[in-house]
């Protein structure tokens, strides 16, 4: 067998949610889909925010991708069945599906708000199963199986002070699992990425302190800051030929904070 000597994503179609930031701020669903274009893919840009999306796509293009943007509630299910039909529309076939729209809570199971809670599940969980519902049948139709890359998050493998959404990101990563078994002899594969505490507008926009920035840099043994480019890139090996004979597994990036130490702060939490 002939070893593989590229990401076999030229000409796919990949549609990544959530793939807006602030300003031009690299955030996980904007860098994946930067780097999905780079790769040769077509991307579909959503996000609840028109502006983001586009601002994404016009990114996108400067670094050499094709892609357009497309406005989306993820958690409505007539979004979704738009979104994907507007792929098929505009580019002819679905091949890889990233989902990266998330929200957090703090607070335990006493202190959480009900109406949070609902919210949380719905945003971080509800919107995959209903992206996939919609992309999956696509990806078969289209002849080539598929990729989906659902974005978990470090705090599902070690919680502390973030019940809703640890519990919403701890069933993300078993939605992710069933749907691998689901799907693989459609030729699907799911798998996760479980971030650790990467720099993202989503942090820097909350008013992050630089102290704040320093201890969660000293948290990884690796001394180093992760970034939204991080997260990305393993989106993108995930959905791509080189991740051929893998499904169902969750792939942490938090640069060995989850097997050094306890979490000393819900700070430290992506």
């Amino acid at each position: 067998m002939t070893a593989p000597d590229d990401m076999g994503l030229d000409g796919k179609v990949a549609i990544v949610t959530g793939g807006g930031a602030a300003g031009d701020g690299i955030g996980n669903g904007r860098a994946a889909a930067i780097l999905f274009g780079r790769a040769g893919a077509r991307v579909l840009v959503v996000d609840s925010e028109p502006a983001l999306a586009d601002r994404t796509v016009e990114m996108l293009v400067e670094h050499g991708g094709s892609g357009s943007a497309f406005a989306a509630d993820v958690t409505r299910e007539e979004d979704c069945a738009a979104m994907v039909a507007a792929a098929l529309e505009r580019y002819g076939r679905l091949d890889v599906l990233d989902n990266n729209v998330g929200i957090g809570s703090r607070g335990s199971v006493v202190t959480e708000d009900v109406d949070t809670w609902e919210r949380v599940m719905r945003v971080n969980v509800d919107s995959m199963f209903l992206a996939a519902r919609h992309a999956v049948p696509a990806m078969i139709d289209s002849g080539d199986g598929g990729a989906i890359v659902n974005v978990s998050s470090i705090s599902a493998l070690r919680p502390r002070g973030l019940t809703a959404y640890s519990a919403s990101k701890g069933a993300v990563i078993a939605l992710t699992r069933a749907m691998a078994m689901d799907h693989a002899g459609d030729g699907i594969r799911a798998n996760c990425v479980a971030p650790g505490p990467v720099y993202t507008p989503m942090v820097y926009g909350r008013g992050m302190s630089e102290t704040a920035r320093e201890r969660r840099r000293r948290a990884s043994p690796l001394g180093i800051e992760g970034s939204g480019w991080d997260v990305g890139n393993a989106v993108v090996f995930l959905a791509s030929a080189r991740a051929r004979y893998i499904t169902g597994q969750t792939l942490v990036v938090d640069g060995g904070i989850t097997v050094a130490a306890p979490a000393r702060s819900p700070d430290d939490e992506n």
